[in-house]
């Protein structure tokens, strides 16, 4: 299959590597005065959790290659969701088609996402991977499955490509109640968590913030109870969180009880706890708490624990970068 990768991130690099060992011809689209279309090869150190619950480590090379043509069966799409108009109009003014793939927190509704796409196929997802690149080198880890929209609201023609390609990669597809949704509150928890981890980490080291959260009860306790606010803004939204009993488990146990056993799940999960660490785009971060914060503001929704957090975390990163 001929993939098409927007951009040259973390996650793009991933999946692209992945595609790209199991056969499948892999391009990179970047706009064209990109300073990153210098790169030609990334040296890959991968945590690679697909045969072994603890991940097995490698390193690599993935050999990156840029658009060449203008028709792709996939359209890898991992960018924060507001530049999502602007790569489908780049994409547009290039005469470049192919199924997207939209591998990313997604704020909007399903009606805006139709008027960016229009008639263009697209499928909505969320990797479960992460990490970062530094001096040309990914570091990452990825686990054994995706998540993808199901068959019948996905509605595209190559669906059955699509299952076939992550077959190929020995990636198990996970389709939850509704992908969007589904976005929409992991974007809700992620929200929580940054919020905690912004408010009383080091603003300038994400990796040592997130370890700071994983060794500490009184930290856990408090994303507990964020993460029951955030899930609240999700749910004016809309969404029945009923449909999502599974992902909000351990946050309606008591604080007391959930926040050990998330000390001890991230002292044994070695994948779960390095992608926690990983993750360094403040940026982004930051972007996945506004989402929530403003939204919950405009509803009206009772969230004084998670406006508190950001509220503090963000005056705390306004100060780090002056």
């Amino acid at each position: 299959m001929r993939i098409l990768i927007v951009g040259l991130g973390t996650i793009g690099s991933i999946y692209g590597y992945l595609f790209q060992k199991a056969g499948h011809e892999v391009e990179h689209y970047l706009r064209k005065d990109s300073p990153k279309t210098a790169i030609k090869e990334l040296q890959v150190d991968l945590l690679d959790g697909r045969t072994k619950k603890d991940g097995i480590q490698s390193r690599d090379s993935y050999q990156v290659k840029y658009c060449s043509g203008k028709s792709y069966d996939f359209i890898f799409v991992s960018v924060p969701s507001g530049r999502i108009a602007s790569v489908i109009d780049s994409l547009r003014r290039d005469g470049i088609s192919g199924t997207l793939l939209f591998a990313c927190g997604i704020w909007e509704d399903r009606l805006s996402i139709e008027r960016l796409v229009k008639e263009q196929p697209y499928i909505l997802a969320y990797p479960v991977a992460g990490g970062n690149i530094m001096d040309n080198r990914l570091s990452c880890c990825l686990f054994d499955h995706f998540m993808l929209e199901r068959r019948e609201k996905a509605a595209i023609p190559n669906y059955q490509e699509l299952e076939e390609l992550f077959a190929d990669c020995q990636i198990k597809l996970e389709q939850p109640y509704d992908m969007l949704e589904w976005i929409w509150l992991h974007m809700g928890i992620n929200a929580a968590v940054i919020s905690v981890m912004g408010k009383f980490g080091d603003a300038g080291d994400t990796s040592a913030a997130a370890e700071m959260l994983m060794n500490s009860v009184p930290y856990l306790k408090e994303a507990v109870k964020t993460v029951r606010e955030t899930s609240q803004i999700v749910a004016s939204r809309g969404v029945n969180l009923k449909n999502y009993k599974n992902e909000l488990l351990p946050y309606q146990l008591p604080a007391m009880i959930s926040a050990p056993l998330m000390k001890r799940m991230f002292a044994k999960k070695v994948l779960t706890r390095k992608i926690m660490t990983l993750h360094g785009n403040i940026q982004d971060l930051l972007f996945v708490c506004r989402c929530l914060y403003d939204s919950g503001k405009e509803k009206d929704v009772h969230a004084p624990v998670f406006y508190g957090n950001y509220e503090s975390a963000m005056a705390k990163f306004a100060l780090f970068s002056k």
